[in-house]
């Protein structure tokens, strides 16, 4: 038991914040990239979101599943640590390349 919660709790601490999911709230699908990088993703209800907008909805609880994180002056998504690696975003396929417009 310690172990199963020494390997979780040390990744959730790399959070900025875990935000609490409403009961409708979508789940990360897919990625979108653009040159190997993280420029967007694609939800369960189909939308296809920039970076920067899954933040937003995130944080006011409309995606399930993840937390925030940052690296210099960029938030991002990462998933909330736990047991499974199938449901890592890194797991996912990528779903389109290319910029948002």
């Amino acid at each position: 038991m310690k172990d199963n919660i020494s390997k979780t709790a040390l990744p959730k601490a790399a959070l900025d914040d875990i935000p609490t999911a409403k009961p409708n709230a979508a789940s990360i699908t897919g990625l979108v990239k653009q040159r190997g990088k993280i420029t967007g993703y694609r939800l369960s209800d189909d939308r296809i979101v920039s970076k920067e907008e899954g933040v937003s909805l995130a944080r006011a609880g409309e995606i399930k599943g993840v937390g925030i994180a940052h690296r210099n002056d960029t938030e991002y998504l990462k998933s909330i640590p736990d047991e499974s690696e199938n449901n890592n975003l890194s797991s996912l396929p990528t779903v389109r390349t290319g910029e948002f417009s």
